[in-house]
């Protein structure tokens, strides 16, 4: 064995620690569940063995399975499929996949009591593991956490874990925990009843040997005669309560576009209605169908294999030693600046929080502090986490405490000017070596860049809102930025926790140009007639998280109108629809309408309720349909009209070389402006569709609505191809 260490007291209780020596992490390989298997068969032949303890020898208890290898098994699929057909290939990934789940139940009904002693977080098949032992004992570590979280990534539990979290939880509570993907502090598992004990750390493995000694059972109370469900059988008053209003629900929040969250529903529904044995077959053919899914292997790659490999620095330049930073300056104190500096502190880096006058630094400063002292009421955060945090921050007005900063931020009002005058001020008391960046959404970091000394050392950080919940981090390149200025970059995101996407620099960027298009395709709907709760509506019926009348709510509709104005005089009359731009102008100049910043704008937002659409939109359309035209719209286009703007931008982006590597297009889509996660993001949407296909929609849309939807060139020559984005321009894998 390598991944696990056996070691049989005097009692004849089996201590197993799982440390996999090649990893930081503990997963779940083919190798795992060899190792595994081996030891379950032993612990139930050997009658020396009175029970077991699994526990690990890393921080960690198990991150999961590596998905990896489930993404090779896809591929196995694709060429079985070629080879032998259909059934044989569904066939080969059912018994494939199913091996964990059969593993895992003999381990339940191996006749010798099982602990899983968590001394760390536990994920996926890591926390079906536990699940399937006959007593879950956890370290009580506020950094532990639990959970099952497959959904993320376009699957669901498949090694028991609908079926037995189900059998412990009510149905609506399991379905609940099951559809988020949520993951439990180990007192709150502890109240679910997900975990049976939590005590002290070096109490773990002595606690847990003193269940088995102390005459636990070997048997799952599903295995027990008289087992009643915690919720009561489907068909009963309670079951009635619960599925059909999920159902609803869960139409409400998915639009039926996941999969893995139908299956979920699915599995539930019918495995409370059967013995264990049988329910976790039913969960394994779920899970099988799932796995082949093209959504499954769209988001596994996305967002696992690929978010995996730019967190661990795929993009990093090989020839620059690893940066230790340990003070950064912001400069800025604003809603940006403010939660840059707040990311910065939680990570442990000290930080320096410029702005013009000290009022204006300390309250940006006291924002922090108030929001979150609302955490720590919520019992989201410790008041000692808070202040510990805070006292990392040192608001000042005085530029000279820059002087000793490894990266200083620039995150200022969004104007040339004023970009400039603290560029020469910020460069004039900082070391040769520092890097200088700016958080900027819109303007051109390469003309920023000719206000510093040394471009090479000038780079853009571009932070969406808000900071502290927003993933991704839109790392651009100036025309002279050097390899030192990237590396910096990317080891500050990769402190602080977020992925970065490296994009050159040109107008918009890579998110903002898409997200643009998404957002303007809605004013062009409105200006058509169609009503602005059927654009919202079909949105997010094709998978955005948020309508784009209410996103430019949130970025702002003055924003947008400067956006528009900035473009035509930049690239000539007739660039910005004149339609598109009226509309907004009457919004912000006539009816003082900015969006949630003022509480108006599309939408009204009310104090203390929920926004609502503004009654006096309708009358800013040009054109008034009738509610015969209205019914006769295709929602289908509609949907298809929003997902095509976006995917085919990001596609001109590429050829453009703004954007140069497809993970950074897939994953930048759906962590920057929330792409249809369920795709995988701009560009594997066109690869799921199809090249040829997804040329065929454009010109179709192209020839009804206009230009915007004409495909590139490399689109076209792709599609006569047959190629894909991610064949034709796979990422080379850097050697291990």
């Amino acid at each position: 064995m390598t991944a696990f260490k056996l070691d049989i007291d005097g009692d004849g209780i089996a201590l197993i620690t799982w440390d996999m020596p090649d990893r930081s992490m503990n997963v779940i390989t083919l190798d795992v569940i060899g190792e595994l298997s081996g030891l379950v068969d032993k612990v139930a032949s050997d009658a020396a063995i009175k029970g077991a303890v699994i526990t690990s020898g890393k921080e960690a208890f198990c991150g999961g399975a590596d998905l990896t290898m489930l993404e090779s098994m896809g591929a196995i699929y694709a060429d079985k499929v070629k080879k032998e057909g259909e059934v044989a290939a569904a066939q080969y990934v059912y018994d494939e996949s199913s091996k964990l789940s059969q593993l895992y139940r003999r381990l339940e009904k191996s006749g010798k009591p099982w602990v899983c002693a968590l001394n760390g977080t536990a994920m996926g098949g890591g926390f079906e593991l536990a699940l399937a032992c006959h007593h879950r004992v956890a370290a009580d570590n506020p950094k532990t956490r639990l959970g099952l979280p497959e959904i993320k990534v376009g699957l669901f539990p498949g090694a028991g874990g609908t079926q037995r979290v189900v059998r412990i939880l009510p149905p609506a509570d399991a379905l609940q925990f099951l559809l988020k993907g949520d993951q439990l502090k180990v007192d709150r598992a502890k109240a679910m009843k997900l975990v049976d004990n939590v005590v002290p750390q070096d109490k773990l493995v002595e606690t847990a040997k003193a269940w088995i000694k102390a005459g636990g059972k070997a048997e799952a109370p599903w295995d027990v005669k008289g087992y009643k469900f915690p919720g009561g059988l489907v068909y009963s008053k309670a079951g009635m309560m619960t599925f059909p209003p999920a159902n609803a629900i869960y139409r409400r929040e998915t639009y039926d576009n996941y999969p893995a969250a139908r299956a979920i529903m699915q599995v539930v529904y019918e495995g409370l209605q059967l013995d264990i044995d049988t329910a976790l077959r039913v969960e394994s053919r779920h899970f099988a169908k799932i796995l082949r899914s093209p959504e499954a292997a769209a988001m596994i790659r996305t967002l696992f294999v690929n978010m995996q490999d730019l967190n661990k620095g795929a993009r990093r330049p090989a020839n620059v030693p690893a940066t230790n930073l340990k003070k950064i300056g912001v400069v800025g104190a604003g809603f940006m600046g403010a939660g840059i500096a707040q990311v910065s502190a939680a990570a442990g880096l000290n930080v320096v929080l410029v702005d013009r006058d000290q009022e204006t630094a300390d309250k940006g400063k006291a924002g922090l502090h108030k929001a979150m002292s609302d955490r720590v009421m919520k019992g989201r955060m410790k008041g000692a986490e808070r202040d510990a945090l805070l006292e990392k921050i040192t608001a000042t007005a005085d530029y000279a405490t820059l002087k000793d900063c490894d990266l200083i931020i620039e995150a200022v009002f969004e104007d040339r000017k004023v970009k400039a005058d603290v560029i020469k001020k910020i460069e004039a008391v900082i070391g040769d070596k520092a890097i200088f960046a700016s958080n900027t959404s819109t303007l051109p970091i390469t003309s920023l860049a000719a206000e510093f000394k040394e471009p090479k050392r000038f780079i853009g950080i571009h932070f969406f809102s808000p900071v502290d919940r927003m993933m991704l981090v839109e790392v651009i390149m100036g025309k002279e930025t050097g390899d030192a200025a990237l590396a910096t970059a990317l080891d500050f995101i990769r402190a602080i926790r977020k992925t970065p996407i490296v994009v050159n620099d040109t107008r918009g960027f890579y998110a903002n140009r898409c997200v643009l298009a998404y957002i303007q395709e809605s004013h062009l709907m409105f200006l058509e007639g169609i009503p602005a709760a059927m654009i919202e509506n079909s949105a997010r019926m094709a998978g955005m998280p948020v309508g784009p009348l209410s996103l430019n709510d949130e970025t702002g509709v003055d924003l947008g109108l400067k956006i528009l104005r900035a473009t035509e005089a930049d690239l000539g009359a007739g660039i910005v629809p004149p339609a598109q731009k009226k509309l907004l102008e009457d919004l912000v100049e006539k009816e003082g309408r900015f969006g949630r910043k003022n509480g108006k704008g599309f939408y009204d937002y009310p104090q203390g309720q929920p926004k609502k659409l503004w009654p006096g939109l309708a009358e800013l359309s040009p054109k008034k349909l009738s509610r015969e035209q209205v019914e006769a719209i295709d929602v289908e286009e509609l949907k298809q009209r929003f997902l095509v703007a976006q995917a085919v931008e990001a596609a001109r982006t590429f050829e453009e070389h703004v954007v140069t590597d497809v993970r950074e297009a897939d994953v930048g889509s759906i962590l920057g402006w929330g792409f249809a996660p369920f795709t995988g993001g701009a560009l594997s949407y066109i690869d799921m569709m199809g090249t040829k296909k997804f040329v065929a929609l454009c010109k179709k849309l192209e020839a009804k609505f206009g230009k915007r939807f004409a495909p590139g060139k490399q689109l076209i020559e792709m599609a006569e191809k047959g190629e894909s984005f991610h064949t034709r321009f796979a990422p080379k894998k850097k050697a291990a």
